[in-house]
């Protein structure tokens, strides 16, 4: 199975430069392929990847969570679904690739939460998956804040692309100081790699339109060290565990005020 994935990615690869047209490649062309190819990759990795964490949490018996571990897995159901409704949003304001790419990788991520809600017999936030609908008040207003911002200019856009992955990483940081439950701890530095490959991918973005991020739930200095590294693998990046694919079931969300949102 991961041969035949990784197989089908080189495929791709080499098709995307064989177009047979001419035109003169300008320096933003080659920013703008290396991002969709980088894209790509991304969601190639997330499914091999996942295919091992899914493997390992299924093999760990299941314990007794504590309050703060359902807590956990309920923030973060609502918390992904949050990053995929507002990129996907995004996406259709702007034509970026980078959102739908990224929103493929959120899918598989709040469905690896689904899988360990399902696996502890807890009671599923995500009551609709229409996107923009939330069970939680403050997502439900976080998630309208983001996309007026981020409807904005595609600058602003980026900007909110990065403002999610720096809540989600801290949520997911202070969440594992939480949990002793090994399949859990599994699944949050599954999300975590994934969180910080699309910090990264976002950040490039941002370079483009010659704007910088500034650090709002993690520290400057947390985020800096961050951009400096390089993408990450492992049995990380987020996979499909069962997913229901990249679009929800539904319409579109968003009225509110601007502003950057609020941690949990």
């Amino acid at each position: 199975m991961t041969k035949y994935i990784v197989a089908s990615f080189a495929a791709i690869v080499i098709l995307s430069g064989c177009t047979g047209i001419e035109r003169t490649v300008t320096e933003s062309d080659e920013v703008q392929t290396a991002s969709q190819v980088a894209g790509v990759q991304e969601e190639y990795v997330a499914l091999i990847d996942n295919l091992h964490a899914r493997d390992l949490m299924d093999n760990i018996p299941v314990g007794t969570l504590t309050q703060a571990e359902e807590d956990g897995l309920i923030l973060m159901r609502e918390e992904e679904k949050l990053a995929r409704d507002v990129y996907l949003t995004l996406y259709d304001k702007w034509g970026e690739r980078i959102f739908s790419n990224i929103a493929s990788s959120e899918q598989t991520h709040t469905d690896t939460v689904k899988y360990l809600i399902d696996r502890y017999d807890l009671e599923d936030p995500v009551k609709d998956d229409t996107i923009g609908v939330f069970t939680d008040p403050k997502m439900q207003k976080l998630y309208d804040d983001l996309v007026v911002q981020g409807s904005v200019s595609v600058g602003d856009a980026f900007i909110v692309g990065m403002t999610i992955e720096d809540l989600d990483i801290k949520d997911l940081q202070d969440l594992l100081a939480e949990t002793q439950s090994e399949d859990i701890r599994i699944a949050y530095e599954n999300l975590l790699r994934g969180s910080r490959n699309h910090m990264r991918a976002f950040n490039r973005q941002l370079e483009r339109e010659g704007l910088t991020y500034e650090a709002q739930f993690l520290t400057q200095e947390e985020i800096d060290e961050m951009l400096a590294g390089e993408q990450e693998h492992g049995s990380g990046g987020g996979g499909n565990v069962g997913g229901q694919g990249g679009r929800g079931q539904g319409g579109r969300g968003g009225n509110g005020g601007g502003g950057q949102g609020g941690n949990r």
